[in-house]
């Protein structure tokens, strides 16, 4: 799979689309505005960012080992915003220095303080297990870190909408050396769990793609760049208790210097399920911050040349879809049994902290994106393994791919069929609970739903002449 990953790399040499004007609001610090051009169909944006950094002595994300709250702020956590219109077509996208996207309650909070401001809603997360710990139901009502935070979005997400100037956009790729597949599958079939890889040996599969999408004003100054990338961010295990970003928010600082510090970088997590940075969970004494300075400044120095090569052009036909659609799927296992193996593996506490998810019938949503008819984005509300981001870009049936996971909730791991069979973390423990085979149907709906927007799905039956 790493071969066709390479493959599809060198198919895809950096790219240009068309697209009209943009604009980018980095939220209290810079205001970038642009005349809006009149006639033709043009996409229009704008950018903020605001913190989210809770206080100290909140539960953390990620590790059934680590002992106690957070502490401190190693380096703050934040939600970056883009906002994508074309005429009544508007998308906001919503990333998030967290683990996870924000529960049912939340998300409709967000749609509750922007009324009428997007027709369309993305929020994903970069999943550092260096964040707070987020959940779909908390067993004493929201926290007030979290409901702070989503009045902070609401209003970046009023603003940025205030503030919609025309953009053009422009996609490139290249490759980077992080990580690897941590699920080692031996010869007789058995699965060994493969955490760290301090000599940085080839693993498969893994998808090094590093795919980059920018906005740019009618001018060509650079508003926002996008960089798409499946890595778990654990360079921080257990032992780390201060939040933080861990390798993304060192990439997009990295990204963000290389280019002037004049627009808002922002991590598109992808499907790491099964793939680790090579120095994961470093202990804090043997120089962890060396360890995620050096994985994200190797990510953000290749995104960042990548951004410079890119060119955009101005598209007199500029276009905005989205469909999102509701996939309803089984509990992969029986209920109580599932319970006594999530007691089994992080003890007899594990419900106070994370409650578990509603039985019966499950719900999730996918959304597909398609800009003018080149560019389509996917979502996943999970962990998935890395060949379903593969899958995708080798199906989509336009030429840039980006997949999204981590977005619009939560249900544990996507793992591939061949590899629930296999097991592992991730793959057949109590952390993977929706039925086997979702990731493929999930995958299977985005590219339907990729040439249902460029008009070739049939929509009557075809009278063909003996």
């Amino acid at each position: 799979m790493a071969s066709l990953a390479m493959r599809t790399l060198r198919k895809r040499q950096t790219r240009t689309i068309s697209h009209a004007t943009n604009g980018v609001i980095t939220f209290v610090l810079l205001v970038l505005a642009a005349q809006s051009a009149a006639g033709a169909a043009t996409l229009r944006g704008a950018a903020a960012k605001v913190e989210i950094t809770p206080p100290p002595g909140i539960e953390m994300w990620g590790y059934s080992d680590r002992k106690g709250p957070a502490t401190g702020t190693l380096d703050p956590l934040y939600a970056r915003v883009l906002v994508l219109g074309e005429g009544k077509n508007v998308l906001a996208l919503v990333t998030l220095d967290l683990g996870r996207p924000f529960g049912p309650a939340s998300l409709a909070r967000l749609q509750d303080v922007t009324p009428k401001c997007f027709s369309s809603l993305i929020v994903t997360a970069s999943h550092t297990h260096s964040g707070p710990a987020v959940m779909d139901r908390y067993p004493n009502g929201t926290p007030a870190w979290e409901l702070a935070a989503i009045d902070k979005i609401g209003h970046a997400i009023q603003l940025a909408c205030s503030h919609l100037v025309d953009v053009r956009i422009g996609t490139g790729y290249g490759a980077a050396d992080i990580g690897h597949n941590r699920l080692h599958v031996n010869t007789d079939g058995t699965v060994n769990w493969f955490e760290r890889n301090l000599t940085r040996i080839p693993t498969s599969p893994v998808d090094p793609m590093v795919s980059v999408l920018r906005i740019d004003q009618a001018d060509g100054t650079p508003l926002a760049i996008l960089v798409n990338y499946s890595c778990h961010p654990v360079v921080f295990g257990s032992d780390n208790l201060q939040y933080s970003a861990d390798y993304p928010g060192v990439m997009i600082k990295t990204v963000e210097a290389a280019l002037g510090n004049k627009l808002l970088c922002f991590f598109l997590q992808g499907a790491p399920g099964d793939i680790n940075p090579y120095y994961a969970v470093t202990p804090l004494q043997q120089n962890a911050i060396r360890m995620r300075d050096w994985t994200g400044e190797r990510l953000g120095r290749e995104a960042a040349g990548i951004a410079k090569n890119v060119q955009t052009k101005a598209d007199p036909e500029a276009a905005l879809q989205f469909v999102e659609h509701k996939l309803k799927f089984h509990s992969r296992w029986d209920p109580q049994k599932w319970r006594d193996a999530m007691v089994a593996v992080f003890g007899p506490s594990v419900f106070q902290t994370f409650p578990p998810p509603a039985e019966g019938e499950l719900e999730l949503s996918i959304t597909t994106v398609l800009i003018n008819k080149r560019i389509a984005i996917m979502t996943m509300p999970g962990e998935a393994f890395v060949e379903y981001q593969i899958s995708w870009r080798e199906r989509c049936p336009v030429p840039d791919a980006f997949f999204l996971g981590y977005a619009n909730g939560y249900y544990g791991y996507f793992p591939t069929i061949r590899s629930a069979t296999l097991g592992g973390y991730g793959a057949a423990n109590p952390a993977t609970w929706v039925e086997v085979g979702a990731g493929d149907r999930m995958v299977d709906d985005a590219v339907m739903s990729t040439y249902d927007m460029l008009g070739r799905m049939r929509k009557t039956p075809e009278d063909v002449k003996q």
